[in-house]
């Protein structure tokens, strides 16, 4: 089942929802869109921001000027800086806040929770000091069962999405009619959900495009032209697999739209975060003064170190990733960072590619980690 994303048929979905009461925590620009697109799907939407401005202005102006500046937000959307008022009725629980603060979030939000919510995450992280993926963060914090655990990924650039520019995603959990449940809630007209149970693989592919999203976006500052960036793509591809496989997760959703989907979509746009918080890196800029020009956070640059301690654990060999590290450090300049076989050698070798029937190496690779004969 995890293998195939199925998607959900969205006719009637507006009827479907109504009366549904969903709660948005965190207002940024994806908070924000995500929450449009549940109101657009027939929700009922509250949407909880830190900052009181900013929760008057989505609702009594029905904008987000600095996040999202030109977009009008659904006449019916709420906002408050209450959790409680927030959290109160609301059946499906999405998290869209920084990757680094969910934790404290979910402690903050966690008296007002109903016991029966489920919560998704719509974040694209990993916890650095923990190394836990954003589910596993949600479980260790809260004490719930996976049922009642979900993620949403895909290809979903927010600005995009809030002027209603057709896409799609992966509603996933490991129980099939939760995830369904959360794909038909943000199942918009211009919103197309599909599900699966892959949480791992679903949510991996958030994670790991980023990081390939930073090294094509310093290449990119650098100067290097369109080769260069395919054979990161590509090479990239592999290294998110074969991370995301040793990590539990079904290789054919990375070819899918929470990997290849959502990678391509990171990878050339201009407005997603980590290729503008690479370009910038690229170009000669610190962190500290990317972060000060952007004002969003690039999940990608957080990321980075717990992704590589993981992959070391499991013998996972991931150059591209290690060259971003280097960079970000300051022990490799931009101009060197380039596409590399995934091997810890100069010797060349076989591509690691999905497909080649029965006998090909990703079936091996999973085979080895199953302790199962090549």
């Amino acid at each position: 089942m995890s293998t195939n994303s199925i998607p959900v048929v969205t006719t009637g979905s507006g009827r479907r929802n109504r009366g549904r009461k969903v709660a948005v925590i965190g207002s940024g620009s994806w908070g924000t869109t995500f929450a449009k697109v549940l109101s657009d799907a027939g929700c009922e939407v509250t949407v909880w921001a830190r900052r009181p401005e900013v929760a008057n202005e989505i609702q009594v102006a029905r904008r987000n000027s600095q996040y999202l500046p030109g977009i009008n937000l659904p006449k019916n959307l709420k906002a408050t800086g209450d959790l409680a008022v927030a959290l109160k009725g609301a059946q499906l629980v999405f998290l869209a806040v920084p990757s680094q603060t969910l934790r404290q979030n979910l402690i903050d939000l966690e008296p007002f929770l109903d016991r029966r919510s489920v919560l998704v995450s719509l974040v694209k992280g990993v916890e650095r000091t923990t190394t836990m993926r954003m589910s596993e963060v949600i479980a260790d914090t809260l004490d719930i069962g996976p049922e009642r655990i979900g993620v949403v990924s895909g290809p979903n650039i927010a600005l995009e999405i809030a002027k209603e520019q057709p896409t799609g995603a992966v509603a996933s959990c490991v129980d099939l009619h939760v995830a369904q449940e959360i794909a038909m809630a943000c199942s918009a007209p211009y919103f197309r959900s599909y599900v699966n149970t892959d949480v791992i693989g679903t949510e991996l592919g958030g994670v790991l495009k980023n990081l390939i999203a930073l090294a094509i976006g310093i290449v990119d500052g650098v100067g290097y032209g369109e080769n260069t960036k395919a054979a990161i793509i590509t090479r990239g591809l592999a290294e998110m697999t074969e991370f995301a496989v040793a990590s539990g997760a079904d290789p054919a959703t990375l070819s899918g739209l929470a990997g290849l989907g959502d990678l391509i979509a990171t990878c050339q746009s201009p407005l997603s975060r980590n290729n503008t918080a690479g370009r910038l890196i690229g170009q000669g800029y610190s962190q500290e003064e990317t972060r000060e020009q952007m004002q969003q956070t690039a999940e990608g640059i957080t990321s980075v170190p717990p992704v590589l301690e993981l992959a070391r654990e499991r013998g996972i060999v991931m150059p591209i990733v290690e060259q971003v590290q280097m960079v970000l450090s300051g022990t490799m300049a931009p101009k060197h960072l380039g596409p590399h076989l995934a091997t810890e050698d100069d010797v060349p070798r076989p591509e690691l590619t999905l497909g080649g029937g029965q006998t090909s190496r990703w079936q091996r690779f999973v085979n080895r980690l199953k302790g199962s004969p090549a």
